[in-house]
């Protein structure tokens, strides 16, 4: 339900992004021009690389592999924290040329949106360092593999929504 939750909220904020941009599509095309492409697609492979990780992390819980499955989480939170410094990296950029949430209804929402994915990627990797702890008991009770999974399952929300934030934002005209 949580998730479920978090993704009718952020349908709501996609629906107000594309309401605004219709309604200045000129402003919109100019300010969305000044985004990297290139930083968009490093970072939807960075969270599509520790997706990947974070299943087989799940294949090695079940497999019973606790130490595997402990490595495999470390690595797609290593992915998870690239993200942040990218993203970080990329707002000390927008800021330093001036470009704030202040400038205009786009980076507005831009901040907004990527703000609150940026929030999500930081819970997400609180939930990967809990996920860490229990994966590396030799022993599990279907309760906690199926936290397990519902971890795994909120790590992959947060995927899902950049998948759908980069081309929103950075790609589509």
């Amino acid at each position: 339900m949580f998730i479920l939750g978090e993704m009718a909220v952020f349908a709501a904020l996609f629906v107000t992004y594309l309401q605004y941009r219709a309604g200045e599509p000129g402003l919109f095309a100019a300010s969305q021009a000044t985004l990297d492409r290139r930083n968009g697609v490093i970072l939807t492979l960075v969270l599509l690389s520790a997706s990947f990780l974070v299943v087989l992390a799940v294949r090695a819980v079940r497999a019973g592999l606790p130490r595997l499955a402990q490595r495999l989480i470390l690595a797609a939170a290593g992915c998870g924290a690239l993200f942040v410094v990218l993203k970080a990296l990329e707002y000390h950029d927008k800021v330093a040329h001036h470009l704030t949430p202040q400038t205009n209804d786009f980076y507005m929402l831009y901040f907004v949106l990527t703000g609150l994915h940026l929030f999500h990627v930081v819970l997400g990797l609180v939930v990967l360092m809990v996920l860490y702890r229990i994966a590396g008991r030799r022993e599990l009770s279907p309760v906690r593999i199926g936290f397990v999974e519902g971890g795994a399952c909120f790590w992959h929300m947060v995927d899902l929504l950049w998948i759908v934030l980069f081309p929103l934002l950075y790609l589509v005209r």
